[in-house]
């Protein structure tokens, strides 16, 4: 399989299917600043079982790059397209940081298009709003490549910076060739973000997958998803901070595949 396009309604989203035809679908929903290849460490695990739809949320990626700012009903409402379009659904939505604000957003509003909700290094509200100000004027005044450096050190530990410079490189490039304007209306969506008060109305299953050593979205807000989320668990990542997926790849898949496959 290769890249493809679904155009809907005046918006491009780039996504990429693989996996047995008859397999119960995944989809994959990343982080800000980055892009469907930063799940390329669980491909080869999930599609063996499973239909893998990963897709570039909007703004990033290949899909398109529409005037800031965005919001998270936006964002949801993007998934929800896709997967008429498809004619895909219910399906296990997995998404990470950003994309697992989106799966919250999308749980609270159309539990109907869910089998169950994988929501990994993410929160349901990230003050103060000055931050994400900070981070905007940033982008839009020195590019992505501004930004870089300060999102590699929260992302990942410094033993795997050590360990695994291929790695940084690699999330280096797919940081830097974010589009501004598609950072700078995802960056706006968080700002005003606030999902807590949604969260005990989700009752779709639910993992949540947190780095133990993530700066971003750090242990405590994921327990706070999980204490309001009755259906959910909790799953703890040693040695791994913001992108869990591709720091400790064998554990998260471990984590994640075992929950699929209890749902």
């Amino acid at each position: 399989m290769s890249l493809d396009f679904a155009d809907i309604d005046g918006c491009r989203t780039a996504f990429w299917i693989e996996g047995p035809h008859e397999g119960p679908v995944v989809v994959l929903s990343n982080s800000l600043s980055s892009n469907l290849s930063m799940w390329d460490d669980q491909i080869a695990p999930l599609t063996r079982l499973y239909r893998v739809l990963r897709y570039d949320q909007r703004g990033h990626g290949q899909s398109a790059v529409t005037p800031a700012p965005y919001s998270f009903d936006l964002l949801a409402d993007d998934v929800l397209r896709l997967l008429r379009y498809l004619d895909i659904g219910p399906v296990h939505f997995v998404g990470l940081s950003m994309g697992g604000m989106t799966g919250q957003t999308l749980a609270a509003r159309h539990p109907e298009i869910l089998k169950s909700l994988v929501l990994c290094d993410t929160a349901a509200h990230m003050p103060p709003p000055e931050m994400w100000d900070d981070r905007i004027a940033l982008a839009r005044n020195g590019g992505m490549a501004a930004t870089s450096d300060a999102t590699l050190g929260r992302w990942f530990t410094a033993g795997f910076h050590d360990a695994r410079p291929d790695a940084i490189e690699r999330v280096r490039r797919m940081i830097e060739t974010t589009p501004v304007e598609g950072y700078v209306g995802c960056c706006m969506a968080i700002r005003e973000m606030n999902q807590i008060a949604s969260l005990s109305r989700i009752a779709t299953p639910t993992c949540v997958i947190v780095g133990a050593e993530d700066p971003s979205t750090p242990v405590a807000a994921s327990r706070l998803i999980h204490a309001e989320i009755a259906s959910s668990e909790l799953v703890v990542i040693e040695n791994a901070a913001h992108l869990s997926n591709i720091e400790r790849a064998d554990e998260f898949n471990a984590a994640l595949l075992d929950f699929l496959a209890r749902h």
